[in-house]
């Protein structure tokens, strides 16, 4: 994780305090089989698995709202929609959501566990860093 307090820019700094007080530090454990029920629609389920495994071990990297919705090819949840309102609700009274678990397609990002999550925080701001697993 970042250490904010060695953020020499001022604009740096709050960025990625405003960041860090959205998130959890790590995915939340009901992610991973959602994740894995998600995988199963795409891989068979042995590979679905795998891709898990790796998202359980993998490091939490920080990617731009806009660059994952883009790289995925989905298109944008609306603000209306009762998940996306539920976890801007939550980060606006101080909640924390969980990263999100991310796998690299043959062609394009698939978003395993989180589009709510990655929905809602392009609505604060497209540019906010949202933490993710990536394989």
């Amino acid at each position: 994780m970042i250490d904010v307090d060695k953020l020499t820019s001022l604009p740096l700094f709050l960025k990625y305090k405003k960041m860090i007080t959205y998130w959890l530090e790590n995915p939340e454990e009901h992610d991973f089989p959602a994740a894995q029920d998600y995988l199963e629609l795409i891989y068979a389920p042995d590979i679905a698995k795998q891709k898990v495994d790796l998202l359980r071990k993998a490091p939490t990297v920080q990617k731009k709202a806009k660059d994952i919705l883009r790289a995925s090819m989905l298109s944008m949840l609306p603000e209306s929609n009762i998940h996306v309102k539920a976890n801007i609700k939550k980060v606006k009274k101080g909640g924390k959501l969980s990263p999100i678990l991310l796998v690299r397609g043959s062609d394009k990002l698939i978003i395993a566990d989180g589009y709510h999550r990655v929905c809602a925080i392009y609505f604060l701001s497209e540019d906010l860093v949202v933490p993710c697993r990536l394989v």
